[in-house]
């Protein structure tokens, strides 16, 4: 009797296994899934075009999308091959999945850092043109010029946008939500302002700079406090995982049943669970809004 319900249940989900894969394959060469397929790669491609262009990166977007989605199987196939657990393959897929974004998030941080840490030296440099007697657009086209990189693009970018007809606010403006920085905001804001009401341009970039240049040295100052407390938050989100590596290969009997069982895999979700809480809280305390 029980191998004949044995039996009864192994072809009902072996009916089901391929009803369900037969469905998965009709919704897959349907329009629907072709229709959505064609979305998500045109929204993949501008997004990426998008984040190209604010960064002044000339790479290919359809390129980088093949090459990150070959990126994911070739990683989450290794992983299950490797590892055959279906929650750590998750994990791992869901971790590669962000990758591209945090890159790109962390490429534009470092970048908005460098322009706001050279926007004091490229207001000084732009005060003492003026107060020379260049005007407004000379100064711009000189500062742009003598600065280094990545302000001096945002500054040539407003030079040629001046040179086809657009106005010195209306470009500044545009560099304004290129790089949306409170340094830059502000500075910008109080040259278009002193330009509208007719005061001492000269006088107001010079006290932009200064203002600038004692802002930034603040920000340093936070940074170096809280450095020890964000390095001790990355070791301690790091350890456990050097520390299951190390178990897995001294005692990999143990540690395999937080794969091969059900409870290892709650445990090991509750772990993982609880490093991200505890890594998100650490950021939180030490990341000061100065």
């Amino acid at each position: 009797m029980i191998s004949d319900m044995t039996i009864l249940a192994s072809l009902v989900l072996v009916m089901a296994s391929v009803f369900v894969l037969a469905a998965v394959i009709a919704f897959a060469f349907s329009e629907r899934a072709a229709g959505m397929s064609a979305l998500f790669f045109r929204r993949s491609i501008e997004r990426s075009e998008l984040q190209n262009t604010d960064l002044f990166v000339t790479a290919d977007p359809i390129k980088l999308f093949w090459g990150n989605l070959a990126a994911f199987v070739v990683i989450v196939g290794a992983v299950e091959l490797l590892v055959g657990s279906v929650l750590i393959t998750a994990v791992v897929a869901g971790f590669v999945l962000f990758i591209p974004g945090l890159y790109w998030a962390r490429l534009r941080k470092k970048r908005f850092k460098l322009i706001e840490a050279q926007l004091a030296d490229a207001f000084m440099m732009l005060g003492s043109s003026l107060q020379s007697g260049a005007s407004i657009g000379v100064a711009l086209a000189t500062v742009a010029e003598q600065s280094p990189v990545p302000f001096a693009q945002e500054l040539r970018l407003v030079v040629r946008k001046t040179q086809v007809g657009i106005s010195i606010d209306d470009a500044l403006i545009q560099m304004e939500q290129r790089a949306p920085l409170d340094s830059l905001i502000m500075a910008s804001s109080a040259i278009r302002i002193s330009r509208e009401v007719g005061g001492n341009l000269v006088e107001t970039i010079f006290g932009i700079a200064e203002t600038l240049r004692r802002k930034f040295t603040m920000e340093g100052k936070i940074d170096s406090l809280t450095a020890q407390g964000k390095a001790q938050g990355k070791f301690m989100a790091g350890l456990p995982i050097l520390v299951g590596v190390g178990l897995s290969f001294l005692d990999p009997v143990s540690m395999s049943k937080l794969i091969s069982t059900g409870i290892g895999n709650v445990v090991l979700g509750v772990i993982i669970a609880m490093q991200i809480t505890g890594f998100i809280f650490i950021n939180k305390v030490t990341n000061i809004d100065s």
